[in-house]
């Protein structure tokens, strides 16, 4: 099911893009990761793989001895999060309207105004909700630990934003399955927190790599090794910015919850939910030995564990279950993938096409949105066709709500 692509230096990439576009520029970062020394075995590219800051979305890169922080990006522990209801379809009231405003009242979302925290619409501008506290309670002495260690991390909206939802194509949806039942459905990562973690380890590793004289081919490629000042910190970093997305999520799902139930009729949550992350680094065992793995835009899909595979607005969105794939290194992809820039799509596509791709969507259908408009991404039956051997799906939704940051 994929093309093997030859990076040179006895290197390859292995790629699930039969039928999928891939452009250039993205099989030209895949093969300079592939060629890295610390790259185990290959690099596996998934089917909405696109050119992104040194290194592809849609990409898993196991290594040995050495993390590129770049290649895991600054939106750490980005993710999914899904959970199914007792509620059927045809209870939806007529005018979905109420239900997004409920939504967009209880999540904070948008762009923040300069960095202001008074005028930062996408965060918590009074108190932050009680489930955000309380989550903070919970991660904020691991945060208070690597802040004493790099002051500059700490530069910035923290508890702020834990609870909301960002901008670009983080998005908070009600969808129907294919039995007519109803779906709540988010994706977001670590904010602003996230942000800082990435941009400064990133930072770290390229002057790293002036200090002993690497030269890269792109200097996004710049890499933390295993026992150097800031790779356990780098790595302890991370992991409680990916703690933090997790929580994010849970906590928006439940004002997502608490908003829907005061505007539908009464409903239940039944117990099949999806958590994944989707730009992450994890340790695991691979070709024999342990490695990391950086998920850029790719999920886990070890046998039997559940993901989410969303489309773009107006498409379909799938509940998936893994396959286990070896050659995958047990991945798959984390949506349909963009087609092209939001340069591109904001130049090239009019509120009428929005309005008519998004047809039966409440949903914003105004300027602000046009980059994330379903013709800027790649076709999602194509994306799932493609990776056929790596995961089966389960659920397949359809959205009627989707709000946009």
């Amino acid at each position: 099911m994929y093309e093997v692509i030859d990076a040179g230096q006895g290197r390859f990439v292995k790629a699930w893009v039969r039928g999928v576009a891939m452009d250039d520029e993205s099989r030209e970062q895949l093969r300079r990761v592939a060629r890295l020394p610390f790259v185990q075995g290959w690099v596996a590219a998934m089917p909405d793989v696109h050119a992104g800051k040194g290194s592809t979305i849609g990409s898993v890169i196991p290594t040995a001895g050495a993390i590129i922080p770049a290649a895991v990006g600054v939106d750490l522990g980005c993710g999914m999060a899904a959970v199914r209801t007792s509620l059927r379809a045809d209870l939806l009231p007529d005018d979905l309207l109420p239900l997004r405003l409920a939504i967009e009242a209880a999540v904070p979302h948008g762009r923040s105004h300069n960095g202001d925290p008074a005028n930062d619409v996408g965060g918590w501008r009074d108190a932050p909700s009680a489930g955000a506290q309380s989550a903070w309670a919970a991660i904020h002495e691991g945060y208070a630990r690597i802040v004493a260690k790099h002051p500059k991390i700490g530069r910035g909206p923290t508890l702020q934003h834990l609870g909301t939802l960002g901008t670009g194509n983080h998005f908070v949806e009600v969808c129907t399955d294919e039995d007519d039942r109803v779906w709540f459905m988010l994706h977001s990562g670590s904010r602003g927190v996230g942000n800082r973690v990435g941009t400064y380890f990133i930072e770290r590793a390229q002057e790293e790599m002036r200090r002993w004289f690497v030269n890269l081919p792109d200097r996004d490629l710049a890499y933390l090794a295993e026992g150097s000042q800031y790779f356990g910190d780098y790595v302890e970093a991370l992991q409680w910015a990916q703690d933090f997305a997790l929580w994010n999520r849970r906590v928006m799902m439940d004002a997502v919850v608490a908003a829907a139930r005061s505007v539908l009729p009464p409903f239940e949550l039944t117990d099949e939910a999806v958590q994944c992350h989707h730009n992450y680094v994890a340790r695991e065992r691979h070709l024999d030995r342990n490695v990391f793995v950086t998920r850029k835009g790719a999920v886990r899909a070890r046998k039997g564990d559940l993901g989410i595979i969303p489309g773009s607005m107006g498409a379909r969105s799938f509940i998936v279950r893994g396959l286990g794939n070896d050659d995958a290194f047990h991945s798959c992809s984390h949506g349909a993938g963009r087609a092209m820039s939001r340069t591109e799509a904001k130049r090239r596509f009019t509120l009428e096409d929005h309005a008519k791709a998004t047809a039966g969507i409440e949903c914003r259908k105004d300027a602000e949105v046009i980059d994330e408009t379903p013709m800027a991404y790649k076709p999602i039956d194509a994306v799932m066709e493609a990776q056929r051997d790596l995961v089966e799906v389960v659920h397949t939704l359809r959205q009627v709500v989707c709000v946009k940051g």
